[in-house]
């Protein structure tokens, strides 16, 4: 529509912010995933407007954004609490939404911030509300890295480019350490400087060898420590990572000092390692996580140690040492996945006919693992610390193995680093002392008379503390004493036992 002094009115529903305050009110609130979808949608058409003016457009997506929040971190909650439990669909619908929207968010702020930086006719409205553009973009940013680190990938390594963009600004136009309150109604205050630090951190964090739930973790960790982390323009002794604003990589590992540039920037846990370690003291201690240190709801103090003694060794300034020299190989793997499919090949079934069995190709090979590509993802079994047979093409025995590491690198092709667990496992007929019934085992371990110990892997939740277990070996009757479990994933825990044999005739 064309007025009487000739301006333009925008042919949008939220052309006017009454308007769009009444549509918001209208979001369907009791389905909080299409409220979420709806807010995703008005973001992207906001940005691709073309008569709205900087400043307009600006307020605009801050409103979507706030509005957003407490839909979207109920989402959060939802999956986290759920997810090893949801259904595929479920928990991809969830994941869709809650990326989605940060994606949408992040180009939203992005696209307000090249604006301002850019030049772009009316832009300089926003100088005074560049501070909190400059945080949100990044936060949003980081928040899209970490949904994509959720689902192990891939990553859009395009989102790096943005970041250091953006960051480079906040740094050039001196806003870096401005201080601003990020959401109303949330507490504490961040810096554009901190945002930056918490995406570079948690990619240095190594988040393809966690859990959903444990990078949920981390990333709430990582904004606890935030405020000791360290970022510099020249290297000192204690720095461990690097990333370079101009180039658009995502942060690499400081093996050796990079080739000298302006934009050059290094960063380091700083002083939050050692605070690192006296949490990691007192949670071990108390069997709790002090109130102070906000991880969004309550988890088992194991779990959380874990992501602690995690972070503690990716942020230490000594990169993590290999256990074992790898070896560059290159063959076939055939593997199958679950206990049912390590029971069945023990048992006798080939590999190739059993259910869920796959062919994969080995990359590197040391004492401790494999490191393997695979060809086609099939399924959605595959994750960190599913328990795997392992045949090498040639082979008759079949290892057994856990994942520990994932990575997509297109949705259906990705790698994967895999720890030996056992190379001479055998399946096992258990009795319960007492004749209170039987259980499937596998025996991974056989010290025998020369330790006296024995470790059984058993299908999760099978394992009674104080039950004993007995078996046959040849003509032996052993029994098995339980000491605990000493590793575990979704299908499978792993017993130590100590054992004692006897012949029969005794």
């Amino acid at each position: 529509m064309i007025s009487l002094f000739g301006a333009k009115k925008p042919d949008h529903p939220m052309a006017g912010m009454k308007e769009a305050r009444k549509l918001l009110e209208e979001l369907p609130t009791n389905d909080t995933i299409k409220c979420v979808d709806e807010l995703a949608h008005w973001l992207q058409s906001v940005i691709v407007e073309e008569g709205f003016k900087p400043e307009y457009r600006a307020q605009l997506v801050q409103l979507l954004d706030e509005t957003a929040q407490t839909h979207v971190r109920k989402l959060v909650r939802d999956y986290m609490a759920a997810s090893p439990r949801l259904a595929k669909f479920q928990e991809i619908r969830l994941w869709t939404a809650i990326y989605e929207y940060w994606r949408q968010a992040a180009h939203a702020y992005a696209t307000c911030v090249d604006l301002y930086a850019s030049g772009a006719r009316g832009a300089d409205a926003l100088k005074g509300s560049m501070p909190l553009l400059l945080v949100r973009a990044l936060r949003a940013l980081a928040a899209q890295l970490k949904w994509m680190y959720v689902r192990y990938g891939p990553v859009d390594q395009s989102t790096w480019g943005i970041i250091a963009k953006v960051y480079a600004l906040a740094e050039a136009r001196k806003l870096a350490q401005s201080v601003v309150a990020i959401y109303p109604g949330i507490a504490g205050e961040t810096t554009a400087e901190q945002e930056f630090l918490k995406a570079v951190m948690l990619t240095a964090s190594s988040p393809d060898s966690l859990l959903p739930v444990e990078i949920e973790l981390c990333e709430r960790l990582i904004a606890h420590f935030c405020a000791a982390f360290t970022l510099r323009l020249d290297l000192l002794p204690d720095d461990a990572y690097w990333i370079d604003l101009a180039t658009g990589q995502a942060p690499q590992r400081l093996a050796r000092p990079p080739q000298r540039a302006q934009t050059l920037r290094y960063f380091a846990a700083g002083k939050a390692l050692g605070d690192l370690e006296a949490l990691i003291n007192t949670v071990r201690t108390t069997g709790s996580v002090p109130s102070q240190v906000n991880l969004g709801g309550s988890y088992p103090a194991e779990t959380v140690t874990d992501v602690l003694n995690h972070l503690a060794l990716y942020w230490s300034p000594k990169p993590p040492e290999r256990k074992h020299q790898r070896h560059r190989v290159k063959s076939r793997l055939n593997i199958t996945h679950g206990f049912d499919g390590v029971a069945a090949v023990l048992g006798g079934s080939p590999g190739r006919d059993t259910p869920g069995s796959e062919t994969w190709i080995v990359e590197d090979v040391s004492a401790g693992g494999f490191g393997a590509s695979i060809p086609e993802i099939k399924g959605d079994w595959l994750k960190i610390g599913c328990l795997l047979g392992l045949q090498p093409e040639g082979g008759d025995n079949w290892v057994l193995g856990v994942i520990r590491r994932l990575q997509r690198e297109i949705p259906l092709k990705g790698s994967v680093g895999i720890q030996t667990i056992s190379k001479s496992a055998r399946l096992i007929q258990l009795s319960f002392a007492g004749g209170a019934g039987t259980e499937t085992g596998i025996l991974v371990s056989d010290g025998g008379a020369s330790t006296g110990e024995a470790r059984v892997l058993l299908r999760a939740g099978a394992f009674v503390p104080g039950q004993n277990m007995e078996y046959r070996n040849g003509e032996l009757a052993c029994l098995l004493l339980p000491q605990g479990v000493v590793e575990q994933g979704e299908e499978f825990e792993v017993v130590k036992y100590r054992e004692m044999t006897r012949d029969p005739g005794e």
